[in-house]
């Protein structure tokens, strides 16, 4: 007989103080660090704890005493049950100040290195409908609200085409308005689900992984075009032919059309193959008359507009005159490697992904840049003292790394290579922050530049400009490490 979990407490009148880690906000109650998500600070509140552990809780808004003047109303009608855009309660303004914020924290706590004044972040000019790439997922059996529970209504039609709720790989919340991308996404999502519901295509079962619709992927590039990728769960020609026909006579915007039949049990398409059925099997981008090409498994980064302004603090900062060779870590579809490639003699540019490595390609004789070399592979066997010897110790060093920071073997390389510079972009700045620990025995940082890239939520970019020592500094700073 399994036991009977304890009922945790309501903690009343509890006031909330700042914002924290994944989006959550926080109080202290009584020496107990309390996470609550979707609170303000200022918020006065009766928390219903859900978890609790040694020195912290976790819990939500049971009832509010007294809302926080920092307040505002959230656009979406699905504000606090999907999980995305945890601060739309919050302005604005506080949003990007809560964003400095983390950047400082995490360069006091975790670096613990000396830095100069962060500069200002650069907010984002647009708030809503800023992103190029949407994904959803389709499923027979939707998730119910709380509200919906209470209500003693009867939901039959379960079918659903939006996101899967935070922590549950099997339950997907229906999306009406989707507000980060432009509302052309919103009709295409509901072209598909209503074109399947009329046709009694079956929607994906996550749990016993059968069905046809799957999920759609969509990007909408600043220049207006358009990639729809469909997922499908059987391979079955005629249904697809169908849908497909479908999507493609009620959207001509759509420049790219395309589907994949996957039958694995994960989403992921990576090692997939992917059909174009109408128009071409890429997108364009544009910045500064550079066109890049993205495809259906490319990186680019999601806010288009303000991807232009952190590739500009990050040439800024590389600080190029002209005859230095650059190597452009974690280079994607080579969009920084060919947006500095004008400014230096060379570029080398190394990523995972195949794919986008031959993207990069592409995108650098598409756009006649003939100073770029690329390589695909795992960086850490990738970037080796061989590698540097062979093709030259650089100048400059552009490492724009995935949310987990670089490999330890990585930062060894680099601080063998010794480049004049490095221009580390990073998405996450808590493991930024431990890279530049290790960075520090080398290299100073000379700048910071925050750039938030998404707003509503939690997520901030992070550029650091950083230069070599000089023997006298390294001498110095060993000194003062070895308590010498």
């Amino acid at each position: 007989m399994s036991r009977k979990r304890k009922e945790l407490p309501v903690l009343e009148n509890v006031t909330i103080t700042d914002v924290a880690a994944e989006g959550n906000a926080l109080a202290r109650v009584d020496g107990l660090v309390v996470f609550v998500p979707y609170a303000a600070p200022g918020d006065i509140i009766d928390v219903k704890l859900d978890r609790k552990k040694h020195g912290y809780a976790e819990g939500h808004i049971e009832k509010f005493i007294k809302p926080s003047d920092n307040r505002v109303t959230p656009r979406c009608e699905h504000f606090g049950v999907c999980g995305g855009c945890r601060w739309q309660h919050l302005p604005y303004e506080f949003q990007i100040k809560a964003k400095q914020k983390q950047v400082k924290d995490a360069l006091d706590r975790i670096a613990k290195v000396d830095y100069p004044e962060i500069k200002p972040i650069l907010g984002s000019k647009q708030i809503y409908g800023y992103r190029n790439k949407m994904e959803y997922t389709f499923s027979n059996k939707s998730w119910l609200t709380f509200e919906q529970m209470r209500s003693g209504v009867e939901f039959p039609d379960r079918r659903a085409a939006g996101f899967h709720i935070p922590g549950a790989f099997d339950k997907v919340l229906d999306i009406h308005t989707c507000h980060l991308q432009d509302d052309l996404g919103n009709r295409i999502r509901h072209a598909i689900k209503d074109f399947c519901k009329a046709n009694d295509y079956e929607f994906y079962d996550l749990r016993n992984n059968v069905g046809f619709i799957r999920t759609v992927m969509i990007r909408i590039t600043s220049i207006g075009e358009v990639m729809v990728v469909v997922s499908i769960g059987e391979d079955n020609p005629d249904r697809i032919n169908k849908l497909m026909s479908h999507l493609a006579n009620k959207f001509p915007e759509i420049t790219s059309l395309q589907y994949v039949v996957n039958t694995k049990v994960n989403d992921t398409i990576g090692d997939l193959d992917v059909n174009v059925f109408h128009g071409r099997p890429f997108i364009e981008e544009e910045m500064e008359g550079l066109k890049f090409r993205i495809g259906p498994k490319s990186f680019y980064q999601t806010n288009s507009l303000q991807a232009y302004e952190l590739y500009k603090v990050a040439r800024d900062f590389a600080d190029l005159k002209g005859d230095e060779l650059v190597y452009d870590l974690y280079t994607g579809t080579g969009t920084i490697a060919n947006f500095v490639s004008r400014r230096c003699r060379k570029v080398i540019g190394i990523e995972y992904v195949p794919e986008a490595i031959e993207d990069a390609k592409i995108n650098s004789s598409v756009n006649n840049i003939d100073n770029t070399l690329f390589y695909a592979g795992d960086m850490k066997d990738i970037l080796t003292d061989e590698f540097i010897a062979c093709h030259g110790r650089p100048d400059v060093m552009i490492v724009d790394p995935p949310r987990a920071g670089m490999h330890p073997d990585v930062v060894k390389v680099i601080l063998n290579a010794e480049p004049d510079r490095i221009v580390y972009v990073s998405c996450n700045p808590a493991t930024q922050a431990r890279d530049l620990q290790l960075l520090n025995q080398k290299y100073r940082i000379e700048a910071v530049q925050p750039v938030d890239m998404f707003p509503h939520t939690h997520h901030v970019e992070n550029v650091v400009k950083l230069a070599k020592r000089s023997p006298e500094e390294i001498s110095a700073l060993s000194g003062v490490q070895t308590g010498n």
